[in-house]
């Protein structure tokens, strides 16, 4: 006779059929797990590639930066040629310029005296002439001759009103002969480049001025220049 132990059996059906669901709620339970290790991989892997592209753009920055830097590096060694040059340029310019304002003053104190000798020679009368004429700084000495007292005077009212010079003085008038009348004289005045009543012109006449010279007194003389008759 065969006996079967139906309780037995049974639990074991309730065992087989219990054994689904503890296996659903190992997976329940190992679920959030998983998740929370693939939101890790995940926030490295996000993390890599954040780090990787933020080093990519540092590295063009530096890039463009050492490139950038060597540029202005060519730059400033292209412009130091040039400033040199043009500080060569400017230096050949002074020195230059130098020698034209010499230029310049030489002519103008060459001019003086010949502007004088022509204003001495348009105030000249006749039947007056000159023996000898010097030229010392601003002053001017004269030493003449003529044939009367009045054409002496004419030419120290000349004189007198000559823009270029100033007062004259008539040191001495004397008679050098009789027949026929002959008076010499000497008269000294001073003179100056601009005309009369120009104040403060460059070159006026103080007693101290140049003629002939460059800042030095020079001394021009000339015997026996003009003579009117």
């Amino acid at each position: 006779m065969i006996k079967i132990n139906l309780v037995r059996e049974g639990r074991a059906v309730r065992g087989a059929g219990a054994a689904p669901g503890a296996a659903a709620a190992a997976v329940a339970a190992a679920g959030p797990s998983n998740l929370n290790t693939m939101l890790v991989i995940a926030g490295l892997a996000i993390g890599v590639v954040v780090g990787g592209g933020w080093w990519v753009i540092e590295r063009n920055k530096l890039s463009d930066r050492k490139s950038e830097v060597a540029r202005k590096s060519d730059e400033a060694k292209r412009l130091e040629s040039i400033i040199k040059e043009v500080e060569d340029y400017q230096k050949r310019k002074d020195s230059l310029q130098k020698r034209i304002d010499l230029i310049n003053q030489l002519k103008q104190n060459q001019k003086g005296p010949v502007k004088i000798m022509d204003h001495v020679s348009q105030d000249l009368p006749d039947l007056v002439w000159l023996d000898k004429m010097t030229m010392s700084g601003g002053l001017i000495a004269i030493s003449g001759r003529g044939l009367n007292p009045n054409a002496i005077a004419n030419f120290v009212e000349n004189i007198k009103n000559d823009s270029l010079f100033e007062e004259p003085d008539l040191s001495s008038l004397t008679q050098n002969s009789v027949n026929p009348p002959v008076y010499g004289f000497e008269m000294t005045f001073h003179f100056t480049y601009a005309p009369k009543g120009e104040a403060g012109a460059p070159g006026a006449a103080t007693g101290t001025g140049t003629a002939g010279g460059t800042g030095t007194t020079g001394t021009t003389s000339t015997t026996g220049s003009a003579a009117k008759h």
